[in-house]
């Protein structure tokens, strides 16, 4: 009989026991594809497991985490992570809400300029890169090539001095991600009611403080879930850093996602990589924390 009952439930389960066996594939894939690796991560940064030595994995603990809070490549990775992430999250904002406004305004074909939001977006890290590499070469670059056209004779060294090459990552990497903070912000514009403009055009509102009282407020979920999404792409900045400068002059463009691909790749040490990318991937973990219950708050 209780064969019997057994089979009579999985043939009409309640709506528990339906919910768990409709999850379980989802809960299976996530552990495979997230769970693991993360674990997998962890338990590499207690070893010192290096592919170059040809000794097997060795048990240490927490010293490669004193190690890592002691190399000054990390904090040096860790701060030029930390300002690209200050400079461009709010520049891609700005320049995201401004485009985001611009596609939103009743054009009669609005599809050339939502086209041009989605061509910055869609283009490849590594390629825009590359592309932006090109327009700050010394010699033959298009920017020093307009600077010499207004009178400026002497060509910037963009590239090869620390500061202007951490300008010029920092200004690629805001006109690329602006499209995306962009499109996120565009549909939160469009969902705001046009009633709420009419009826403060009737009370005498000015376009500025439609814009600070009606705008902003509802469009604050949609801006946090864009800062969510470009703080955590900013903290694992690689592609366009690596492509311009490779971390040059010197290390002074390196991030904490570049060191961590240097340590790991080229160094072959797993156990010292693995240990920076847990510290990359708590940072990350933080700053989601703090947005979200930001996101709370406004809930």
């Amino acid at each position: 009989m209780a064969g019997v009952s057994t089979i009579d439930k999985l043939r009409d389960p309640s709506e528990k026991a339906l919910g768990v066996m409709l999850l379980a594939p989802a809960f299976l894939l996530l552990a495979l594809i997230v769970v693991y690796p993360i674990g997998k991560l962890i338990w590499n940064s207690f070893y010192d497991l290096r592919l170059s030595g040809g000794s097997g994995a060795k048990f240490v603990g927490l010293e490669n985490y004193v190690l890592v809070f002691k190399d000054p490549d990390f904090w040096n990775a860790a701060k030029n992570t930390v300002l690209i992430t200050l400079i461009t999250v709010p520049g891609a904002l700005v320049v995201g809400l401004g485009l985001a406004m611009l596609a939103n305004l009743p054009f009669k074909r609005k599809w050339p300029v939502r086209l041009a939001l989605l061509l910055p977006w869609a283009l490849p890290l590594a390629f825009a890169g590359l592309i932006f590499a090109w327009f700050f070469h010394t010699e033959y670059g298009v920017v020093n090539d307009v600077m010499r056209r207004l009178g400026d004779s002497e060509p910037n060294m963009w590239l090869l001095r620390p500061n202007w090459a951490f300008a010029a990552i920092c200004m690629t990497i805001t006109w690329k991600t602006s499209s995306f903070m962009a499109l996120i912000l565009l549909a939160g514009l469009q969902m705001i009611p046009k009633s709420l403009y009419e009826a403060a055009e009737v009370d005498g509102a000015s376009k500025w403080q439609q814009f600070w009282q009606i705008t902003i407020p509802m469009l604050t979920p949609s801006i946090i879930v864009a800062l969510i999404f470009r703080t955590i792409t900013a903290l694992q900045t690689f592609d366009i850093p690596y492509t311009m400068t490779k971390g040059g002059p010197g290390n002074s463009t390196e991030t904490l996602a570049m060191l961590i691909h240097k340590t790991t790749i080229d160094y072959l040490d797993v156990g010292y990589g693995s240990t920076l990318a847990v510290c990359m991937f708590a940072i990350s973990m933080c700053v989601t924390a703090f947005y979200l219950k930001r996101i709370g708050k406004n809930a």
